[in-house]
């Protein structure tokens, strides 16, 4: 399936920025669909692209004279810049052209990194630009329904008869939609070419994209780490660790990952604390965003995952996965969700916690068709011990096929959850 047919749920968000914004910085990873969406959308405007050199060259010589000159030939539309990290001087140029000018929707910028991070131009852009981020396709777009509002049910205390109906997904399909991913023109690709395009889309971005966010003396050491880092997707970070296997300095290690999680390849998830001084282990969590990156630097295939054989991989895959879900749902529900994991000094955890207010919502991720009163022991000591101050509503992501009250705020979800809302809700 071709990325066009994909409705992408981000067009909405972006189509309201437009009105409040002069300017719009959408970023996320290379191959996403930025540039479609932008280009689908807009039927006027103008657009350039800084992966053509002679563009990039005049505007890097006469940043104000040519933007100048692309503003006048979009003709009152806006000014669509493509790949914008290739540029160093252009930040500070539309700073003065729409301080000149108030009107909104001037430009839309789009990147794999945010060319708005120093503190001299974030501080000049102040209530000028808008950021976006737009990840991989999520099971929803995949799905053509409407984006999951999870956690809008939690907060609003529904039962589970204000959940919408699941559709059934099997173990195989959800591993199959584990290991494609959701990069729209890799993801329909057969298993061995999918594999090898994914790998080829690490080396392009270790070969070009890092070097627009920072220098690196050794690109073999970057690819050891990334490779590193799709091994321990879902687990603690380690730097000292993974520092030692491949022969770096823990500084080196955190200023390769700064570069790789403003690419969008991999994302933080900080740890959550109760306040008690010790209790607490504190070190984030590292998740790839896309499930189908990872398997394919790790050469994982559907025949790995086969009954009989070991699935310690799978958890860590399918936890990826479903944080992923969450993260790419985020922005469409209606309050502001803060996201973390927890961990105590005696390994009792919870995989993923949603905060809102004086709510939490606990996530753990368990790949199996079944479920029983046992595995919920986490959320109850966390609910009673950690979380005793807050409201708290416990939901445990497996691989069956329908809602499961558990009693007292707590729930099983199939991860067909994420793709089963309707749209327009």
């Amino acid at each position: 399936m071709s990325e066009d047919l994909y409705g992408r749920h981000m067009k909405f968000e972006l189509r309201d920025a437009l009105e409040y914004a002069r300017v719009i910085n959408l970023i996320g990873p290379r191959q996403v669909g930025k540039t479609t969406l932008v280009r689908d959308m807009l039927d006027s405007g103008k657009f350039i692209s800084l992966d053509e050199e002679n563009t990039l060259s005049s505007l890097e010589a006469d940043p104000q004279g040519q933007l100048q000159a692309f503003v006048t030939e979009a003709n009152g539309g806006p000014v669509i810049i493509d790949e914008v990290q290739r540029s160093k001087r252009l930040a500070l140029t539309i700073k003065r052209i729409v301080d000149g000018n108030r009107r909104k929707g001037q430009f839309i910028l789009t990147g794999s990194s945010n060319v708005f991070t120093s503190a001299e131009v974030m501080d000049s852009l102040a209530g000028r630009v808008h950021t976006m981020k737009m990840l991989p396709l999520s099971l929803a777009e995949i799905e053509d329904a409407g984006p999951c509002r999870l956690l809008d049910w939690a907060r609003e205390g529904g039962g589970l008869e204000a959940l919408p109906q699941c559709r059934p997904l099997a173990r195989p399909e959800i591993i199959d939609r584990i290991l494609r991913g959701g990069y729209p023109e890799i993801r329909s690709l057969s298993e061995r070419f999918r594999q090898r395009r994914y790998r080829d889309y690490v080396e392009s971005i270790v070969d070009r994209d890092v070097a627009d966010v920072m220098k690196i003396r050794r690109p073999d050491a970057m690819r050891k780490l990334i490779e590193q880092l799709a091994i321990r997707t879902a687990g603690e970070l380690n730097m000292t660790d993974i520092g030692d296997k491949i022969g770096l300095t823990r500084q080196v290690v955190a200023d390769y990952l700064d570069a790789v999680e403003r690419l969008s390849l991999i994302t933080r998830l900080p740890a959550w604390t109760s306040g008690e001084a010790g209790r607490d282990i504190r070190h984030p969590k590292s998740h790839f965003v896309d499930s189908g990156v990872a398997a394919a630097l790790r050469g994982l295939t559907a025949g790995d995952f086969v009954l009989g054989k070991d699935q310690t991989p799978l958890g860590s895959l399918f936890e990826t996965y479903v944080f992923s879900e969450l993260l790419k749902n985020l922005p469409y529900q209606r309050d502001e969700w803060r996201l973390f994991h927890w961990r105590d000094q005696r390994g009792r955890e919870v995989d993923m916690l949603a905060e809102c207010g004086n709510l939490l919502v606990g996530l753990e991720v368990k790949a199996s068709a079944t479920v029983g009163a046992e595995d919920f022991k986490n959320f109850h000591y966390f609910r009673a011990g950690p979380a005793a101050k807050w409201d708290f509503i416990g939901l445990l992501i497996y691989m069956g096929d329908r809602p499961l009250s558990f009693g007292n705020g707590l729930y099983a979800m199939p991860v067909s959850i994420f793709g089963s809302f309707p749209q327009g809700t």
